[in-house]
């Protein structure tokens, strides 16, 4: 095809998305919107709603359904509304190269540029939509890459995906190439530029960055469509950003680097998670026997400190209590986001007797994978160790179709109730093949009031 990101956009055709790409997408759309169930149940989402109720009125773009809401507001504010709805929940889809997040961003932006253009009389299929979420993820990986290789400091996912939905809408809403790369440079710059560490050192509802990013997306889509130039964008173009987007179009970064979540908080704890997992079982440990606890980490992961979370979002932010409520419970999932949860004695005890250990080996390898060993101490002095190791998720340990359903089916079901949600998954599960009366049933399961 064509190294130009601009070009690709434009040019790209539902015939060239290889079926692994969308077998990919149709994951990503049932497990996004998993997490957007739950996701609505959240203060910080309740909060965003109410935000763009109060600035974001529809116009003359159309008027844009929020994600699990009903409501409506423009595209923008629907954008926006939604990525902070599915990042209050630290469970979605991600990239371990660029070490984010796009299918928070891009599923909000895109549902709520295609719920305006449906009310304006558009005829949107499913395969119309699963081009646009290609080129979104597609654009956003390659982008943040650029971004991460070039920039000093470490930013959230929004300052990337602003720039992958930027292309991705521009191209919805029928711009040409010159305009899809202008899109492109208005949301490159003004994309949040958010600093991603100060969020793990002060866990607030800030998060990922990406319900600014959406937004900036959408907004810089609709500017470059009216003749708002902004072009280049750096991570697109240039010296710096050309070896990146070598093979674009024939090789798909989405596919080599997408990954999924197994535990609703940051995926940097994951490794220490699994591996306390595993010791529990096989060595037939109950909690009341673990004195201690023993994590060595990448240097990162270390900040994630979290011994005595008080808020969900200092538990997606954290460490040590997330292992401890593995031991205890043997899972985490829906019923330890609960203010129950984060006043849990045995948890407590157990997290704070947790060590986290800034280990220089585990850094240098924590560049294409995040590792962790765990050890774990027992009331008569044993040691269990469990040698160092990558999360599932990735490519190499990939979640099964099983677990992506029950995934989805313990954060949907007590939500939407287990019709609604059931219905959502046959949809999203073949989403692609949906005609644009199929897709408008799916955006209507999606785009109205949770039960919540």
């Amino acid at each position: 095809m064509t190294v130009d990101m601009a070009g690709f956009a434009a040019a790209l055709g539902t015939d060239d998305l290889p079926e692994a790409l969308l077998a990919l997408l149709r994951r990503s759309f049932l497990d996004t919107m998993g997490v957007a169930a739950i996701g609505s149940t959240t203060g910080l989402s309740q909060i965003a709603r109410k935000g763009a109720l109060a600035l974001f009125g529809p116009g003359e773009a159309g008027a844009a359904r929020m994600l699990m809401d009903g409501r409506e507001v423009s595209p923008a504010g629907a954008a926006m509304a939604g990525a902070f709805l599915v990042d209050s929940i630290d469970a979605h889809d991600g990239t371990t190269p660029n070490k984010g997040h796009a299918g928070s961003a891009i599923f909000p932006a895109l549902l709520a540029v295609a719920d305006a253009e449906r009310g304006r009389g558009r005829a949107i299929t499913g395969r119309d939509f699963a081009l646009w979420l290609a080129l979104a993820y597609e654009i956003s990986y390659r982008a943040g890459q650029v971004q991460h290789a070039t920039c000093p400091d470490y930013h959230t996912s929004g300052a990337w995906t602003a720039v992958g939905v930027a292309a991705a809408v521009a191209r919805m809403l029928g711009c040409d190439r010159e305009q899809i790369r202008h899109a492109a440079g208005i949301g490159e710059y003004h994309g949040p530029r958010s600093q991603m560490m100060r969020c793990i050192d002060f866990p607030t509802m800030v998060r990922d960055g990406v319900g600014w990013g959406a937004p900036s997306g959408v907004t810089a889509a609709y500017l470059a469509r009216e003749g708002f130039t902004g072009a280049p964008a750096l991570t697109c173009e240039g010296a710096a950003a050309a070896p990146f987007w070598q093979g674009l179009g024939e090789r798909w970064l989405t596919l080599d680097h997408t990954h999924y979540k197994a535990y609703p908080c940051c995926r940097w704890a994951h490794p220490s998670i699994d591996a306390a997992r595993d010791l529990m079982r096989e060595n037939g440990l109950t909690h009341d026997r673990i004195a201690g606890v023993e994590i060595r980490t990448f240097h990162y992961a270390t900040r994630l400190a979290g011994h005595e979370p008080k808020s969900l979002d200092e538990f997606s932010y954290a460490i040590a209590f997330p292992v401890a409520a593995m031991i205890v419970r043997g899972r985490i999932g829906v019923g330890e986001l609960t203010e129950e949860t984060l006043r849990d004695p045995e948890i407590l005890r157990i997290s704070r007797a947790t060590t986290l250990i800034d280990d220089p080996e585990l850094t240098a390898r924590s560049v294409a994978q995040r590792w962790a060993a765990v050890t774990l101490i027992t009331t008569d002095g044993r040691r269990f160790e469990a040698p160092p190791r990558t999360p599932r998720g990735d490519t190499d340990q990939p979640l099964g179709d099983d677990e992506i359903r029950a995934k989805f089916h313990g954060f949907a079901d007590p939500v939407l109730g287990a019709e609604r949600a059931a219905e959502l998954e046959r949809l999203a599960s073949r989403f692609d093949t949906l005609d644009a009366d199929g897709f408008a049933a799916l955006s209507d399961l999606v785009l109205t009031r949770t039960e919540a």
